[in-house]
């Protein structure tokens, strides 16, 4: 008979066993699950943590597949959130998981209460959408770490963690800054690249990639780079809450 404690011996020699109980105890919120949220996700749950919540509206689509960890051939036109779900209950069918088909932003945020998460993992690419969720999420006291830009990136060793203010180089990372600091948000634990961006698309570009009611704008990208950085995140948060 299959004893799911042994899937996690290897990291309760590494951290203990009161840690890891801390993680399988702590509630995790999960907002985007692309290229960087996707992986981030995973190692969450691998880590040990028992509860988490997935946030976001998209399915699954062909261009994903080159960096997000749940987009392959089976899972086209499948939620992201209900695909992600699926994937964690194989490793770990004990995990508690919900899942919000949403995208979220002002018309959605107050049908949510952060207050019950230990840590909230930002990996969405709006920036409306980014802001406002760093806001709820220091106005409940809750500890929150943001994914800055991953596309238009070929090395995945320029990451670094830093306080957003403490930032240079990431365009995204230049917004937030000015934005955080008109809503008076002193400080934002980050994760992003000092990088320059290797490609920025064209007019042309983006016309032949994008559906007309998509205004998403195109950003290009590998298979080895968001990823990194949706593993960084989880390392923080992880340690974070080990803390």
């Amino acid at each position: 008979m299959i004893n799911i404690n042994d899937s996690f011996y290897r990291t309760k020699l590494l951290i203990g066993d009161d840690a890891f109980e801390k993680l399988k105890n702590s509630k995790i919120a999960i907002f985007g699950l692309g290229g960087v949220g996707s992986f981030a996700a995973e190692a969450i749950v691998r880590a040990g943590v028992g509860n988490i919540d997935l946030f976001d509206a998209d399915i699954v689509d062909i261009t994903n597949i080159n960096r997000q960890l749940i987009a392959d051939m089976s899972t086209l036109g499948k939620l992201k959130v209900e695909v992600m779900k699926n994937r964690i209950k194989k490793i770990n069918p004990h995990a508690n998981i919900n899942i919000h088909k949403c995208f979220f932003d002002k018309n959605n945020e107050s049908q949510y209460d952060f207050t019950s998460y230990d840590y909230i993992i930002d990996a969405i690419d709006t920036i409306s959408s980014k802001i406002l969720l760093i806001e709820k999420a220091k106005k409940s006291g809750v500890n929150i770490i943001s994914s800055m830009g991953t596309g238009n990136k070929l090395n995945p060793c320029e990451f670094e963690v830093a306080d957003i203010y403490s930032t240079s180089i990431c365009p995204l990372a230049r917004v937030m800054r000015r934005e955080l600091k008109k809503r008076n948000i002193k400080s934002l634990k980050v994760v992003y690249s000092k990088e320059i961006p290797l490609y920025i698309p064209h007019e042309t570009d983006e016309k032949s990639l994008l559906k007309a009611t998509n205004p998403k704008r195109v950003n290009s990208s590998i298979s080895f780079v968001p990823p990194v950085a949706g593993m960084i995140l989880a390392s923080e948060v992880i340690k974070d809450l080990m803390k």
